[in-house]
């Protein structure tokens, strides 16, 4: 007689894994995915209405943030014993299809995608002020490289860098004051976190911090207590890619996800910076920190989290229902 746990159709593993890519990190918490569970196949789409069309007008952003919530889901099959095949932007008359999960076979569960489905769980933004503990050498080279092995690119920024960049933020931050279709659009995702979107209070900064880099000005005061810290010991990162193309952003925010899951198991805190690549001006001043060798998508701050005083909360997400469609397999899961 076998004992062997019985295995679940891939229609149930593609509408769980699916429902797990909604952890996944987001521009301004849009969560801009719609997700399709086929027969035989799991479709990736943009969800339109959750664009950002004055901040993110090329979809950079989106594709990034579509592209972690792809990583999220191909982990979480691995974690249940499925070896997924991909296809990025398999229909060019679609763009709005960004990618098909086709072909999974069974396979032994990955342990490390188990942990790692654990680390989506927890992981979220805390935009306090590091600690002054320093992250270990090791740690960073093991998130970058697990950037790496998901396809995109990481380099740490020294010192001179880190100025440059400090500059080019706080001007991206003057840039996208003056436009007011910005300004609405923050506004707007700043201010329906009861909806399951957006940023509430309760994660963002109750005052600027006072920090070398310049954390983006949401427009509004959070209820997050930011303390005294400072960002000294904090790492920066720059995640880039060789092209500048909708398949390489979202290849990018595959690399985001693997990276920031990495960290959180190493107990570092992540904080993406969009601002400085808004705007063309300071993302052209990146490439320069790049030597032109490359594209940036992203802008990483690396830290250990005040251990003092609790974090902030997770950002609240979508009901599942409304970002798996599940209907093209009679409902059921």
């Amino acid at each position: 007689m076998s004992h062997e746990t019985p295995v679940r159709p891939l229609t149930t593993a593609y509408a769980e894994a699916a429902a797990t890519a909604g952890y996944a990190p987001s521009v301004h918490n849009t969560q801009p995915w719609s997700w399709r569970v086929l027969p035989d196949a799991l479709e990736l789409r943009v969800a339109p209405e959750r664009r950002l069309a004055a901040t993110d007008p090329e979809g950079r952003l989106l594709a990034l943030s579509c592209g972690a919530a792809l990583h999220h889901a191909r982990v979480a099959l691995a974690a249940e014993g499925w070896t997924p095949a991909v296809e990025r932007l398999p229909d060019p008359a679609d763009p709005d299809l960004l990618a098909r999960i086709t072909g999974s076979r069974r396979a032994e569960p990955e342990p490390e995608a188990m942990r790692s489905v654990q680390c989506m769980q927890v992981r979220h933004t805390d935009r306090r002020p590091v600690s002054e503990e320093q992250v270990p050498t090791a740690a960073i080279g093991e998130i970058t490289r697990a950037a790496g092995t998901a396809g995109g690119r990481m380099q740490i920024l020294d010192r001179d860098q880190v100025l440059e960049l400090a500059a080019a933020a706080s001007h991206a931050e003057s840039v996208e004051a003056e436009d007011p279709q910005v300004r609405e659009e923050l506004a707007y995702w700043t201010s329906r976190a009861e909806s399951g979107l957006g940023l509430p209070p309760e994660v963002l900064p109750e005052q600027a911090p006072q920090t070398t880099v310049p954390a983006r000005d949401f427009g509004r005061a959070g209820t997050l207590p930011i303390g005294p810290g400072h960002d000294r010991a904090a790492v920066y990162a720059l995640l880039y890619g060789d092209e500048d193309e909708p398949d390489s952003w979202l290849r990018a925010g595959e690399a985001l996800s693997a990276a920031w899951l990495a960290a959180t198991r190493l107990g570092v805190s992540v904080v993406p910076l969009s601002g400085v690549v808004e705007v063309a001006g300071t993302r052209q001043t990146l490439r320069h920190l790049l030597a032109g060798m490359g594209f940036p998508y992203l802008v990483l701050r690396l830290g250990i989290a005040d251990p003092a005083h609790a974090g902030p909360p997770h950002t609240p997400r979508l009901p599942t229902a409304q970002v798996v469609d599940t209907s093209a397999v009679g409902g059921r899961s």
